[in-house]
Parts: structure tokens; C-alpha cells; sequence
């Protein structure tokens, strides 16, 4: 027999199945032209199951995080306005919350092309990021951004504290989900940030994602979903905990997790309790709550595949915008490609003249909107929907209109 795998937090076997979305391509994998036309692109299970001892759900790791974040990851975060917008708005709160200064030190993991730590330099608070990727990791030094190439984890944090390292603020923004394991990541936090220093975990509610059919969010560099139930536990494990909370409109609904040592003075505020009511009547707690993902899902494809087909029958041509991740799980799952939608456009050049991975649809730019003229704009980052809409209104000039797909196909005028 195949033994099953086991929680990667609490090492607990994993019987459970959330949801099984098949064999994908990894979703920031985009292929030129020559990659195309080789045909070797792999794929992998993605299996996603829950732990019924700690209750993370995650997904197998058939392929390592050093695959995923290499020096040609094509994620950049200053490509969205918004969410350099939300950077700024959080560095500008937490330098008025915490009294941060020429003093201070600023430390984010996982800082990408330095989208919010060039907020806190510009400002005059000292900085430093710490990114993997090394062509991310290049365009934040350009910005001013000092940053150094490195996988985060309790190593990583003793090599840095022996330096010197002491932080007053720490900022982890959507990468808790992107470690293989979680343990040894928080592991690091604990020898970089000051006794009374604030730690902020930013990551998707898995709350969310089961209440509005969020599946797309769920590709291969995402190993684990979410809750204050599960989190609570990794962070107890490693000396630190929760004491504050704020619930974002980010990436369909996520969680601001102010945490700080345990020995800290720190006062957990209701807030914070009433978010663990919540999961706790929701059910977050119970095995029993999560088998029912599945079959809703399954209803968001077949719903989709319906909508293609009438727009096949009436002639319509439907294109994307947006080549995200959550995009190409979305597509894969759907089993649809170039002969369904005929472009993908994204303001991503880093993407642009590449295709999607597995449904191999062409990525262009996005003044080609106008040359293609589709009858129907797929928005695949349905969590920038509204930037998107306003950003495309001259699609309406030609009868163009805009469609999401989950939790059920909507097309918007």
C-alpha cells in the first residue's frame, strides 16, 4: 500500500482529501515560443488535503520551492497598482503605529521587486528585504532597496540576528503559503524581531476560499490555505503569537496577522477573539467541514464550460486579461486552451510574447485588446476585477463585456 503523506506541520498522516484539481503545470511556469514547441512541459498532482489534527490544509510537494522561486520567477508586485497602493497605505499606518523612525529597522520577507519596502525608505526608515528570487531581488536594489537573495527559515534568522539583525517591525505579506515547511519559517522570526517588535502575516483567509469557491488560489507554490485556527498553532510552536487582526479586501478576502514573542507586552485585543468565534462557528475546527469543497467546485468548471459553449454557438470570441497563477489552475482545471480563448493579455512584459502554461493560450499586451476586439474579457484575477473593468471600459465601445467565473459565471456590462 501507498503510505499517505503526512501534514507537513504537525506530521500527522493525511486522509482527507479537499480537493484533487489533477496533473498541472506550475502556474508561474510561462513558456517562450522554443519551450512550446519542444513539448516538454511537466506536470504535477495537485492534490490538495487537510490535516485532522491541526487542521492545515496544504497541498503535496512534488516539486521543491527552489523549482518554483528561481532566478526566472515572472511574479513582479509593482505590475498592480493597487496592491503597491495597499503597500503604501500599510507602511504609511505602521510607521504611525509603531513610532518608526531614522532608528528603526524594517525587515520584509519575501520583499519581491521592493513594492512596499520602498515605502518605509522614502520615508527615511531604514530597510532591508529578503527575497529568493535573484531577478526580483535585482529590480528592488535598483529601486533603493537593499535586499539580499535567500530562502527565509530559522537558519536564515540566526545567520542574521549573529549580524546583528534586530527588527521593530517585520512584514511576511502572502508568503506563509508559499514554504514547504512552515515550521522551520516561523523558526526564523523569533531571532530577527526585537523583544517588543510586531510581526504582520498577510495571507488569504482559507474561510474565503471555502465560502466563495476560491480553488484557482491553489497552485504548487501555495503548499498551504490558511486559517487563524491552524496558524495560531505554528506560530505557538516557535515562541511567537497572535495579538491583533485586521480582514482585508486583498486576494478575495485575507487576514493582517499582527503577531509578536510570547513574552512580549502586547495586549490581544477583541478583534482578534472574535476572528476565532468566527472559524470556530463556521466549523474550521471540524474535519467534517471541509468534504464538501469538492462537488462545488466541480459545479464553478462545469458552469464555465457552459458558458464557453454558448459562446462558441453564438460566434463570440472570449479572451482573458490577466496571466495570473490563480488564472492557470483555473484554466487547467477547466481542461480549455487556445481554442477556447483566443489571447491572454497582461501588463506584465516579463510575460508578454510568452504563453500560458498547459492551456498554451498566447500572452500579448494589453494595447492589443483594441487589434483583438473579444466579444467577452475573462478576467482571470477576478480579486482586481474592478481595477481591470476601469482599466478596459473602451471594451464596452464595441458591445465587448466582462465575465468572472466563481463562485457561478457572471458577465458584467
Amino acid at each position: 500500500m501507498t503510505r499517505a503523506p503526512t501534514c507537513r506541520f504537525c506530521s500527522a498522516p493525511l486522509t482527507h482529501t479537499f480537493v484533487d484539481l489533477g496533473d498541472q503545470p506550475l502556474a508561474n511556469s510561462y513558456l517562450t515560443a522554443a519551450e512550446l514547441a519542444a513539448g516538454t512541459e511537466r506536470r504535477y498532482p495537485l492534490h490538495a488535503r487537510v490535516c485532522d489534527r491541526c487542521f492545515l490544509v496544504q497541498v503535496d510537494d512534488p516539486v521543491s520551492a527552489e523549482e518554483i522561486f528561481d532566478g526566472g520567477y515572472a511574479y513582479f508586485s509593482s505590475y498592480s497598482p493597487s496592491w503597491v497602493a495597499h503597500a503604501k497605505a500599510y507602511a504609511e499606518a505602521m510607521t504611525r503605529r509603531l513610532g518608526l523612525g531614522p532608528s528603526s529597522l524594517v525587515v520584509e520577507v519575501a520583499s519581491n521587486d521592493g513594492y512596499l519596502l520602498q515605502h518605509f525608505a522614502q520615508a527615511g526608515v531604514p530597510v532591508l528585504g529578503i527575497e529568493p528570487t535573484a531577478n526580483t531581488a535585482q529590480a528592488a536594489v535598483e529601486r533603493g532597496v537593499p535586499t539580499e537573495v535567500a530562502f527565509f527559515n530559522a537558519a536564515t534568522g540566526q545567520a542574521l540576528a549573529q549580524r546583528g539583525v534586530q527588527a521593530d517591525l517585520m512584514a511576511a505579506n502572502n508568503v506563509l503559503a508559499h514554504v514547504p515547511d512552515i515550521g522551520d519559517f516561523a523558526a526564523g522570526f523569533r531571532h530577527v524581531l526585537k523583544l517588543q517588535g510586531v510581526l504582520t502575516f498577510e495571507f488569504p483567509h482559507l474561510l474565503n476560499l471555502i465560502e466563495q469557491v476560491q480553488f484557482d488560489t491553489i497552485y504548487h507554490e501555495h503548499f498551504s490555505y490558511l486559517s487563524l485556527t491552524s496558524v495560531e498553532q505554528v506560530l505557538a510552536a516557535n515562541g511567537l503569537r497572535p495579538f491583533d487582526v485586521e480582514l482585508l479586501s486583498t486576494h478575495g478576502g485575507s487576514l493582517r496577522l499582527f503577531c509578536a514573542h510570547q513574552a512580549s507586552d502586547h495586549v490581544e485585543t477583541q478583534a482578534l477573539r472574535d476572528l476565532r468565534t468566527r472559524e470556530a462557528s463556521a466549523g474550521l475546527g471540524r474535519i467534517e467541514t471541509y468534504g464538501g469543497f469538492a462537488p462545488r467546485v466541480e459545479a464553478v468548471r462545469d458552469g464555465f464550460l457552459a458558458f464557453l459553449a454558448r459562446a462558441k454557438a453564438e460566434g463570440a470570441r472570449v479572451a482573458a486579461y490577466g496571466a495570473a497563477a490563480k488564472g492557470n489552475t483555473f484554466l487547467n482545471y477547466c481542461g480549455v486552451g487556445a481554442d477556447d480563448i483566443v489571447s491572454a493579455f497582461d501588463a506584465n512584459p516579463h510575460k508578454q510574447d510568452h504563453f500560458l502554461p498547459g492551456s498554451h493560450i498566447p500572452i500579448r499586451a494589453p494595447a492589443q485588446v483594441e487589434v483583438v476586439r473579444p466579444d467577452y474579457v475573462l478576467i482571470l484575477p477576478w480579486n482586481l476585477k474592478d481595477e481591470i473593468i476601469e482599466q478596459l471600459a473602451y471594451v464596452r465601445g464595441w458591445g465587448g463585456r466582462f465575465v468572472t467565473a466563481a463562485p457561478t459565471v457572471k458577465v458584467w456590462p
